[in-house]
């Protein structure tokens, strides 16, 4: 979709989408422009030396334009270490853009701008994770490598905490949609301006937290992207929030009578397999659709006079509850279960007996308390956080009526043994879409398409083929049936809508060892379930049925 300019931005939302000193700026002053036939030719490095002097954008300064050779390892000594990204390997020739951006007059943001010389013509936006203060180098390189023209941001504060929060409504804004919408902006007059063209497509790729970013783009901002790819969304995000916290509440601390030590969520999880495991037609340790397991947990009681490999009625209170969504003081649905299967990883962040690792949206956005305990969360607190939804950062809006007219497409997939935010809630939105815009799923099949990714954790890894090209942890073969941001490129540019997608399982997931088995995922509302006969390896011997 195309380029607004600065100009505009206070046009694109009745929701007065940039504050301060964006309201009214003008157009900026993007000189000079360079063809894109001499900058593959051999004036590459000097044309991005010349970039930094070049461009002009209202409150945007440039802090440096690199030249940065394929197989160069960078590293960024600045970057704050709860962000865990000390240095990435790139894998083509790119311009490195390093940019602040302002955005009220107490709030920025610190964006890249990668420029490859392999473009192929499209602009892409990375999202974030957590609490969302890192740019994904990863990911930028990733895309980058495959020819895009790619941005990200640190979504106005540093590291992943949430204390820059504290008292800030402006820094908010800037996590909740604004750093990456601007980013979008100000990424496309860059290319522009290097290219000599304006991009021919763009895209979003994102999971996490990057997946509630991607879906506020669509909602908010439905020019902004052709294709977008969220995975694994943290939308609902306040409620999400709560119910990450409520899992405190429910354990206690692990000298609770409530709690149950790491071996036993293991007999949780067998016990699970036992119930849920077969109703895809085959025993392999993946739950292909988990909506279809309704997990009942008093077959793990302890006989009278056992004690070991059993639960108290306490415990099993616990696992009922945690398998149970969380609702509000109105009986209203706040969040749905954890899906069951994804316990074996769950019970390293929910189940530990302290607090969420996720707290601080709580602590420093809706209590305002640096000090606030989450064992003392209540009903009301809950209540609290979605009146408050600053920046309507809930990302809950079931309307994508203008996203499907501008022509978007979106691919949404979701891990099925997430243990962080429950593949349930993926499914409720889709099915959210659908009540709000009136249609069918056949009729959403237009321009939103929603995968279930079996055996798969949060945005990768676990037992399933969950390898289908989400990122460079989870790259696969290179054709559009296997990486997803290919399928969303196919869709887009050549009308080819996605039936499945196909994940690869590689023995100890490296791909030089070979591959174990392949599936193709399938589409919601259907699922996948074996043929009884066929290699169970084989992507052939499965279906998907409704």
């Amino acid at each position: 979709m195309g380029v607004p300019t600065l100009s505009t931005l206070s046009t694109l939302s009745t929701l007065s989408i940039i504050f301060g000193v964006f309201n009214g700026a003008s157009t900026a002053a993007l000189v000079p422009r360079w063809d894109q036939g001499n900058l593959t030719n051999g004036n590459f490095n000097a044309s991005c030396a010349a970039l930094a002097k070049s461009i002009s954008i209202e409150n945007v300064t440039v802090n440096f334009a690199n030249f940065v050779s394929s197989g160069t390892n960078l590293t960024f000594p600045n970057s704050d270490p709860s962000c865990t990204r000390p240095f990435q390997v790139v894998s083509a020739d790119l311009c490195r853009v390093n940019m602040n951006v302002l955005t009220s007059n107490s709030s920025g943001f610190v964006m890249e701008a990668w420029l490859p010389k392999n473009w192929t013509g499209r602009f892409l936006s990375t999202g974030n994770g957590g609490l969302g203060g890192c740019v994904q180098y990863e990911d930028m390189a990733y895309t980058a490598q495959q020819g895009f023209a790619v941005v990200g941001t640190d979504n106005g504060h540093t590291g992943n905490g949430g204390k820059a929060f504290l008292n800030s409504p402006e820094i908010v804004a800037d996590f909740a949609f604004r750093a990456t919408h601007t980013g979008v902006v100000v990424g496309k007059q860059i290319s522009k301006s290097f290219y000599g063209s304006e991009h021919k497509k763009s895209y979003y790729l994102g999971c996490s937290t990057g997946g509630r970013q991607g879906f506020k783009s669509a909602q908010d901002f439905p020019n902004d992207f052709d294709g977008v790819v969220v995975g694994a969304p943290a939308v609902a995000f306040n409620s999400l929030n709560s119910w990450a916290n409520h899992f405190y509440i429910l354990t206690g601390k692990n000298t609770s009578e409530n709690f149950l030590p790491a071996p036993l969520w293991t007999t949780v999880n067998t016990e699970i397999l036992n119930q849920c495991d077969s109703l895809d037609g085959l025993k392999d340790g993946i739950i292909e659709d988990p909506s279809l397991c309704n997990f009942d947990a008093k077959p793990l009681l302890c006989a009278p006079g056992v004690t070991d490999g059993c639960l108290t009625s306490a415990q099993v209170n616990t696992v009922t509850q945690v398998f149970t969504g969380l609702f509000g003081e109105d009986g209203y649905l706040i969040y749905p279960r954890m899906q069951p299967g994804s316990e074996l990883q769950a019970v390293r962040l929910y189940y530990t007996g302290l607090p969420s690792p996720f707290a601080d949206w709580y602590r420093y956005s809706v209590k305002k308390d640096p000090n606030w305990d989450p064992a003392t969360l209540t009903p009301a607190d809950i209540t609290l956080a979605l009146q408050q939804n600053p920046s309507n950062i809930e990302t809950w809006k079931g309307d994508l009526s203008e996203f499907q007219a501008a022509g978007g497409k979106l691919l949404h997939w979701h891990g099925m043994q997430d243990p962080i935010i429950s593949s349930d809630n993926s499914a409720r939105y889709y099915d959210f879409v659908s009540q709000t815009m009136g249609k069918s799923p056949a009729e959403l099949d237009e321009f939103y398409r929603y995968f279930r990714i079996s055996g798969t954790g949060h945005c990768s890894s676990g037992p399933g083929a969950w390898k289908i090209g989400q990122s460079i942890l989870g790259s696969s073969e290179q054709t559009s049936q296997d990486n997803i941001l290919m399928r969303i490129v196919d869709w887009v540019e050549n009308g080819a809508a996605p039936e499945t997608v196909r994940g690869h399982k590689y023995v100890n997931d490296t791909a030089s060892l070979g591959t174990q088995f392949v599936r193709n995922h399938c589409r919601y509302p259907t699922r996948n379930v074996y043929d009884g006969q066929g290699d169970p390896n084989l992507e052939t011997s499965w279906a998907c049925t409704n």
